[in-house]
């Protein structure tokens, strides 16, 4: 596993086996109303001010409530959505503000793996068109053929090569998502970013999903964001996790130190809130006895007008005054753990 590395601040370079660095990174949606003449009534902030860094090799999950900002950040990261604000550096290279022909052979190593396997596919094209197409696009010859090579990556992936001539129609939910795996394999990235890419399969086939995602990655060196709301999937395949919430990041750290020990309030709730497989002992009076499981108070603010300081204190239970005025700075309450939180879980409070 790889170690772990605090995000970057502004005037901290990225680290030596960084490769990709986010620094403040802000996205946001402006809101406009009126026919003819539109005029803007407000912003959406789906992403503000977030910060961390990738390392070649590592898996790093992202995860969060649906509307958090988790999307939005990994549509940044390969640049199908433009920032507001922020700085994406990758291998070394500021790509945060490059235009589409500048970005075009970046592609090669930086590619996406999508939620939908139904939608992501043209159901036009047969499969091997759909795998092929990143060498045509990008004007790549193969060695043994354009035919020899996508039949490779189809078994490299375990589907069967002689679904070469087939349409997506005629595969499974797992299958599909297979073949979009093989498609982003096809000009071996260095970076993958997937976005939930077994939400939208049955519980039966996530694990095989997500067995094949770490195969791959031990042999050919790939390096994974992954974006997850499954925190048993996080769990599984992730080596540090970023949770985040309303856009904001409010704490970073290690599979482990995350999954033994939350500080966040937030990420405590989360962690909660996750089934766990062993029996519920009885009590003395033949009841079961239930695990404290936290449920917060209240609905998710609007991003149109997050809640000020601390986006968090609406629905926290710990919120005090100072939560309310004074925005939590992201600190690091142990090695490679950092927080944004005025009152921390899991941490030894000063009388």
């Amino acid at each position: 596993m790889t170690a772990p590395v605090s995000p970057p601040s502004a005037e901290q370079a990225p680290s030596a086996d960084s490769l990709m660095s986010v620094t403040s990174l802000t996205k946001h949606f402006p809101v406009t109303r009126g026919i003819i003449f539109r005029h803007r009534v407000g912003l959406v902030r789906s992403v503000d001010d977030v910060s961390f860094e990738v390392t070649r090799g590592e898996t790093l999950g992202i995860v969060g409530e649906s509307g958090c900002g988790k999307t939005t950040t990994a549509r940044m990261l390969v640049r199908l959505l433009e920032p507001t604000a922020g700085q994406i550096i990758f291998d070394g290279r500021d790509i945060t503000h490059l235009r589409a022909g500048a970005m075009r052979p970046l592609r090669r190593e930086v590619q996406m793996i999508f939620q939908d396997p139904y939608s992501s596919l043209n159901p036009r094209h047969t499969v091997g068109a759909i795998v092929g197409a990143p060498w045509r696009l990008q004007k790549v010859k193969t060695e043994q053929g354009t035919k020899r090579s996508v039949q490779e990556l189809l078994e490299l992936v375990g589907l069967n090569p002689e679904h070469y001539n087939r349409y997506p129609h005629e595969f499974s939910g797992g299958q599909r998502q297979r073949i979009g795996i093989a498609r982003t394999l096809a000009l071996r990235p260095k970076l993958i970013v997937a976005d939930e890419p077994v939400s939208a399969l049955d519980v039966s086939i996530q694990a095989q999903v997500i067995n094949l995602l770490a195969d791959l990655q031990d042999e050919l060196g790939l390096t994974y964001v992954i974006i997850a709301h499954d925190l048993s999937v996080i769990r599984h395949i992730c080596d540090r996790v970023a949770v985040m919430y309303l856009g904001n990041l409010v704490e970073l750290a290690s599979r482990d130190e995350l999954y033994e020990r939350p500080r966040h309030p937030y990420t405590v709730a989360l962690m909660s809130a996750v089934p766990r497989p062993e029996p519920v002992p009885r009590t003395g009076e033949g009841r079961k006895e239930r695990r404290g499981r936290i449920r917060l108070t209240g609905d998710v603010p609007s991003p149109l007008n997050p809640p000020p300081a601390c986006r968090f204190h609406t629905r926290c239970w710990k919120a005090q005054e100072v939560c309310r005025t004074v925005p939590p700075p992201l600190e690091e309450l142990a090695p490679g753990h950092v927080v944004a939180c005025h009152f921390p879980e899991n941490t030894p409070q000063p009388a």
